[in-house]
């Protein structure tokens, strides 16, 4: 007897697909099962064997009673619950089902086998939805007659907690389908985004492009893994290192993933690090397995151990610091001067003119303020930091300063200037530091007759609540400067991580072309400005969407970082998107215009 037309019980239905099949009961269809049972629907799951079937319910079981020992269900709710949820082995349990979701291993033949069995078996009506989160829709759609009723559902781990589904439509996916699975998702408490069938859809083309970009950093042997995580943490506020992320998504995933989209793309900032092969090979593929960039208590673990044989490099002792000296009256200037007269650093802050200096320190007299004001600071506090702070409109001033911090304009000619006056007026052994974000640090050094005492010390903004540091040594630095700011940073409560002179440092290396890909996957259409932004913080955590923080950050100025990496690495995959420019050149730079890649004046 043929089953119930499903596109009648669905149309009748107060929501979509009231019967619901999920083939592979793994992490991650597990986990769907018991989401689209707490929305009411009977869910059939579908194990391959009797054994895995008989896994899978003790999997499903295990975590209903995780989750009411955390309140997350009540004992009867999770009693209703597994009431509607049946296991077996028998693919043709999936007949009854008005929607099947396939989640079984990321193998594109076993998944073409699987989708033409269930065209066979399902009614035409059904609604056939592939989880991939690498593989090609349109190929796994090809191996049935409805190829108009295939789309793919991208739910993201764990799925309890996490929001986004990914809605991933073919050529020949009709509307009224994937209106029909985006009903769907938001009935399960998702946020569905539209995307279209290309390697990696929407999170992850843009996260896997980045997390390679690290990998290839790391091996580089640019910066440590503990500098290039804590850089990501501290300075983007991301919820985790992208070496640490690699470790939890796996190694070997996050390969096929590359592979995936560098065969799509060939753009050559897709194609996996070499390091990535190499721990495969090895074994070595992240929490899973106990080891992976980092090494781990044990196989799936999160608590890191050291390696053993593993210890830190002689270092040499730094010089010591009495006094500083900051020259500016910008935002940066200031948030600088009260991070050091914060620690007990005596602080000459150095601007154009006494007037403009003067009005810097009442610009840092409103912050320390807004802390008291805010329970941060004590008024007694208050006034002992900005007892120590002076303002000048000499540089003379710096003649007997232990360390000067330059963070005036970012242009390589008014730095230079200014590291030349320094150079005539500081004491021998004062170290020179620059603030610059995209600048060469070597530029200013060799403005000077001491290149050895030249640094790069690179803030974020706010400076007083941004904890992070890059410390930039050039080719000239000596040892002792970079310990001596390594030194004067813990001692002013800033994490600092340590990098070479080139493009970007670490920060803005690994953030900009993750921001630039998002502009292009706009300008292709592929994606909206919203569904972007919603996509990254729902299924990566990142406090800010790439479009948001474009604007925040200024279009103006991304687009400069964004020429100088393409400048300094000559990859055509970091050459500015042009609709990037296309803005900058209408005058729309975000925020402070009040137009960027939203209208910010109307809201």
């Amino acid at each position: 007897m043929q089953a119930p037309d499903s596109t009648t019980t669905a149309a009748t239905s107060p929501h979509p697909f009231p019967t619901v099949a999920v083939v592979g009961l793994g992490t991650m269809g597990a986990g769907i099962a018991v989401a689209i049972a707490r929305s009411g629907r009977r869910v059939i799951g579908i194990e391959a064997d009797g054994s895995s079937a008989a896994r899978a319910l003790a999997r499903i079981e295990e975590a209903t009673a995780h989750a009411v020992e955390r309140e997350r269900l009540t004992t009867q709710e999770r009693t209703a619950l597994l009431a509607l949820i049946s296991v077996g082995e028998r693919l043709d349990a999936a007949a009854t089902a008005d929607l099947v979701i396939e989640e079984v291993p990321e193998q594109l033949e076993l998944k073409r086998e699987i989708f033409a069995e269930l065209d066979r078996i399902c009614p035409p009506a059904t609604v056939l939805a592939t989880g991939t989160t690498s593989l090609s829709v349109t190929r796994i759609a090809a191996a049935t007659a409805r190829p108009e009723r295939v789309l793919g559902l991208h739910f993201f781990n764990p799925v309890h907690a996490m929001k986004l589904v990914e809605v991933v439509r073919t050529v020949l996916t009709t509307p009224q389908v994937a209106d029909q699975a985006a009903e769907f998702a938001r009935s399960l408490g998702k946020e569905p985004v539209a995307a279209g069938d290309r390697a990696g859809f929407v999170v992850n083309g843009l996260l896997f492009a980045y997390l390679n970009q690290a990998a290839a950093m790391f091996e580089s042997r640019y910066a440590t893994r503990e500098d290039i995580d804590a850089a990501m943490r501290l300075g983007c506020g991301l919820p985790m290192g992208p070496l640490a992320l690699l470790d939890l998504i796996g190694v070997d995933t996050a390969r096929t993933v590359l592979e995936a989209m560098y065969e799509q793309s060939r753009d050559r900032l897709h194609a996996p690090a070499p390091i990535l092969g190499q721990l495969v090979a090895a074994g070595l593929l992240g929490r899973k397995t106990g080891r992976g960039f980092y090494t781990y208590e044990a196989p799936g673990s999160s608590k890191v151990v050291a390696e053993t044989g593993a210890t830190a490099g002689a270092r040499a002792a730094g010089r010591p610091i009495g006094s500083v000296g900051v020259c500016g009256s910008g935002t940066m200037a200031t948030g600088i001067a009260e991070v050091f007269a914060k620690a007990g650093y005596p602080v000459t802050l150095v601007a154009r003119s006494q007037e403009k200096a003067e009005q810097a320190k009442a610009q840092l007299t409103r912050s320390l303020n807004r802390s008291v004001e805010k329970g941060r600071l004590t008024a007694e506090q208050r006034d002992a930091t900005l007892a120590l702070v002076t303002p000048s409109g000499q540089q003379s001033e710096l003649a007997g300063v232990d360390l000067v911090l330059e963070a005036v304009a970012e242009d390589l000619a008014v730095k230079r200037e200014l590291f030349a006056a320094l150079d005539k007026i500081c004491k021998p052994g004062a170290v020179l530091a620059t603030t610059t974000s995209s600048l060469p640090v070597i530029s200013c050094a060799t403005a000077t007759g001491r290149p050895r005492d030249v640094i790069g010390m690179h803030f974020f903004n706010p400076a007083p609540a941004m904890k992070l540091v890059e410390v930039v040594s050039t080719v000239l630095t000596d040892p002792e400067v970079t310990a001596t700011v390594l030194e004067v940073c813990a001692k002013v409560r800033k994490h600092p991580v340590e990098c070479g002179d080139r493009a970007g440092f670490i920060v803005n290396a690994l953030l900009f072309p993750y921001l630039n890909d998002a502009v292009r996957m706009l300008e292709e259409h592929y994606a909206t400005v919203d569904d972007i932004d919603t996509a990254m913080k729902l299924g990566c955590g990142y406090p800010m969407g790439p479009f948001e923080l474009l604007d925040v950050v200024g279009l103006d100025v991304s687009l400069t970082i964004e020429r100088v990496l393409h400048q300094e690495f000559r990859e055509p995959g970091l050459a500015a998107a042009p609709l990037l420019e296309h803005l900058v050149a209408a005058g729309c730079l975000g925020r402070k215009t009040g137009r960027g890649f939203r209208d910010h004046a109307r809201r």
